[in-house]
C-alpha cells in the first residue's frame, strides 16, 4: 500500500489537477491526476526527477511570460 506524504489540488479554468507524492517499497513518486468532467489521466513521476521537471515549468513559465499576451483568438484551452 503506498504510503501518502502530500495531497493537494488546483482547479483551473474546467480542471481539477491533483499532486500526490506517496512512497512505496519502490521509492517516492508524484501522481499528477488531471480530471475534467469525470474523465481522469494520470502520471507518475520518480521522485528522482522532480527537480529536473520543475526547472522545465520554470522556464515555461519564463517562456510565457516572455512571449506576452496571447494573439490566438477563439482558441480551446486545453
Amino acid at each position: 500500500m503506498d504510503k501518502e506524504l502530500l495531497n493537494e489540488q488546483v482547479h483551473i479554468e474546467r480542471k481539477l489537477f491533483s499532486f500526490d507524492l506517496k512512497e512505496n517499497p519502490r521509492g517516492r513518486f508524484l501522481k499528477v491526476t488531471e480530471d475534467v468532467g469525470g474523465r481522469r489521466d494520470a502520471i507518475i513521476i520518480p521522485a528522482t526527477g522532480l527537480v529536473q521537471v520543475r526547472d522545465i515549468i520554470d522556464h515555461a513559465i519564463t517562456a510565457d511570460k516572455n512571449a506576452g499576451p496571447c494573439t490566438v483568438k477563439n482558441s480551446t484551452q486545453e
